[in-house]
Formats: C-alpha cells, sequence, structure tokens
C-alpha cells in the first residue's frame, strides 16, 4: 500500500514536480495544498502519512503551518521544502519537529532519499 503523501506549496509547478518525481513509487500524493490555511482544513481529512511543507507561502508560512500540524498530530510527519537554506531556518524546523529539509530546487534522487529517511524515523 503506497504511502500518502500531502504537498504543500503555492507553486503549482512544484506541485506538479512532486507528483511526477513520486510517480510510479511507493509514494502517493493524495492532496495538493497552495496555502497553509488550505493545509490545515485538508490535513485532517486526507489523513497523510507525511506532509511536504514549502516555507515561503502567502499568509501563513510553512514554518506555522508545520507548528500547528504537528500540535495537532504530534506523530504527523512533515518534510520541509525550500529554497531558503539558511542554518535558522533549518534549526527551527528542526525544533518544531520536521523530519527533514530538501532544498530547491530538488532532485528525484534527493526528495525519494529525504522521504525514506523522514519515514525511518520513529
Amino acid at each position: 500500500m503506497p504511502k500518502k503523501i500531502m504537498v504543500v506549496d503555492d507553486s503549482r509547478i512544484v506541485q506538479l514536480q512532486l507528483q511526477k518525481i513520486l510517480s510510479g513509487t511507493e509514494y502517493e500524493v493524495i492532496a495538493c495544498c497552495q496555502s497553509g490555511e488550505d493545509a490545515l482544513e485538508q490535513y485532517g481529512k486526507v489523513n497523510p502519512d507525511l506532509v511536504t511543507m514549502d516555507i515561503l507561502m502567502p499568509g501563513m508560512d510553512g514554518l506555522e503551518t508545520a507548528r500547528m500540524i504537528l500540535k495537532e498530530d504530534p506523530k504527523a510527519r512533515v518534510l520541509m521544502v525550500s529554497s531558503l537554506a539558511y542554518d535558522d531556518t533549518i534549526n527551527e524546523a528542526h525544533k518544531i519537529g520536521a523530519k527533514g529539509f530538501v532544498y530547491k530546487p530538488f532532485e528525484r534522487e534527493q526528495v525519494l532519499a529525504s522521504l525514506q529517511q523522514a519515514f525511518a524515523e520513529p
């Protein structure tokens, strides 16, 4: 049974890239959200195994959205995806409980390795 992934990114191009990368793998994109607010609304409905979360989005940013998802569901798996590779951003993501960080622009192997690592953590 494939692992269910919810993609949260305000870029439709990134959503499509992730869907293409995950096509034919053990992962299945079950929902795409373009904002943090949408992600919070969809999370409980689709019950994903993991959320890929962009950081910079209009409205609620990805760090705040991840914080709220993890507060609601401490067992949630969140993988941050961003072109912001600053140490303080990465440290903040880990502090709130993110399982990893994927840098944009990303490559297939990088995404799959990050997902595998996120699922390997308890």
